[in-house]
């Protein structure tokens, strides 16, 4: 399973980043940390991004055996 951001070509490098870090659990105190900014910058570039209408899709591979078929992957 995998995350994919649509629209992520609208996104600054630094609005991408804050963008991975929260969809992967994150919290703005952690993606402050890990970037060197301030919360209040995580929050400004988090709802930048909203505003550019960036999309999260989960990708869940059909191999996990969710559907009970023998060749899932073909599905």
């Amino acid at each position: 399973m995998h995350l994919e951001i649509r629209g992520a070509e609208k996104l600054s490098f630094r609005e991408k980043q804050a963008v991975i870090l929260k969809e992967s659990g994150c919290s703005n105190d952690d993606i402050a940390k890990r970037l060197g900014v301030n919360t209040a910058t995580v929050a400004t570039l988090l709802s930048r991004a909203r505003g550019k209408g960036y999309e999260v899709v989960i990708v869940i591979p059909t191999t996990l055996g969710l559907f009970g078929g023998e060749n899932e992957e073909e599905a």
